[in-house]
């Protein structure tokens, strides 16, 4: 509902991140603890993608899939992080209202595509464990381009709707958003607009980008866990269960904490929680992602020793190649 006591007062031009806290014996600790967790995000999903890319034997739609995951997760943390150290480094906490709505944006797009990524890896892996037999013709190369172009597509346009009812919002009151980054809930709750039209279209839009995809990736699974229990060997039930075991990791504490975050009532008891729960699904998930598939899949981490072992020959060959043009300068009588 709008606030109509402060339709007159001034406009603000300015929010106020509160972030997590502010205790000031924190933030230097706080720093360098969301750096280390940057560093290690990006750099473990763009060595997802590489490896991706580099290996043949992972030229396959599960891992075309886990790419672009990675590469999202990679913009994920981007559109959150950096705004967020830069506040705990110098203590300015302040953000402009467009560069507020900018943030969710992104966020917006990235969360939705996340959803229709996860649904589209559940689908992958259904067709794999229940289809075997028609799972190279029916996931194809082109049917992996397209899910992955209406992903991205859905979420844009479900988010570019939103955006253009929220760029029409006035805020004129309270300018202190009590959260680390600009997510919906708390940035309406500063308007002195009419957000009725605006929360019944997100309502829908988040339906339609969350709600959906959330339920053909439970229905799949469903049906995956169903398939491996009818496999009489115990062998061939660990052996299909691995094969979706990191996904259904991920898939679990990506949606756990969605719904808590975003289904159970915000109250001022359970506020301290909910930015706990935010910092899981916004920070440490996009840090996890690359552990759990590096870790629990086969593929990877062959595919990460012979990147490392081509790292070290070439490394060596450098080594011995100077060694070799240092000896024959110190032996040239010219010299």
């Amino acid at each position: 509902m709008a606030n109509t006591d402060c339709r007159n007062q001034t406009y603000n031009a300015d929010f106020i991140l509160l972030g997590l806290g502010h205790v000031p014996e924190l933030q230097i600790f706080l720093f360098l603890l969301f750096l280390v967790i940057y560093i290690v995000t990006v750099a473990g999903n763009i060595l997802i993608v590489a490896l991706v890319v580099a290996d043949r034997h992972l030229h396959t739609p599960m891992y075309f899939f886990l790419g672009n995951l990675s590469c999202l997760e990679t913009c994920y943390s981007s559109t959150i992080l950096p705004r967020m150290l830069a506040s705990l480094l110098t203590g300015d906490r302040t953000i402009s209202v467009r560069g507020c709505i900018t943030q969710f944006y992104c966020f917006a797009i990235l969360a939705a595509t996340e959803c229709y990524l996860l649904a589209a890896m559940s689908y992958d892996r259904y067709l794999a464990i229940c289809n075997p037999l028609r799972y190279a013709t029916l996931v194809n190369g082109r049917v992996c381009f397209q899910l992955v172009a209406c992903s991205w597509t859905s979420s844009f346009l479900g988010s570019t709707i939103v955006i253009i009812f929220m760029s029409k919002l006035m805020f004129c009151c309270a300018n202190e958003i009590d959260h680390f980054f600009c997510d919906f809930s708390p940035i309406i709750k500063l308007s002195c607009s009419d957000t009725q039209l605006l929360e019944l279209t997100v309502l829908t839009v988040s339906s339609i980008g969350s709600l959906i995809p959330f339920l053909l990736t439970v229905a799949s699974y469903v049906c995956i866990i169903t398939t491996i229990l009818r496999i009489p060997s115990t062998t061939g039930r660990q052996k299909a269960f691995s094969t979706c075991s990191a996904h259904l990791v991920i898939v679990t504490v990506f949606y756990g904490t969605l719904i808590f975050v975003y289904i159970v009532p915000n109250t001022r008891s359970s506020k301290d929680l909910h930015k706990m729960f935010s910092v899981f699904y916004t920070v440490l998930t996009p840090m996890v992602n690359p552990l759990i598939y590096s870790l629990r899949n086969k593929e990877v981490k062959e595919a990460l020793r012979k990147a490392v072992s081509k790292v070290l020959a070439f490394a060596r060959f450098q080594t011995v190649k100077c060694s070799e043009m240092g000896i024959k300068r110190s032996g040239d009588p010219r010299e």
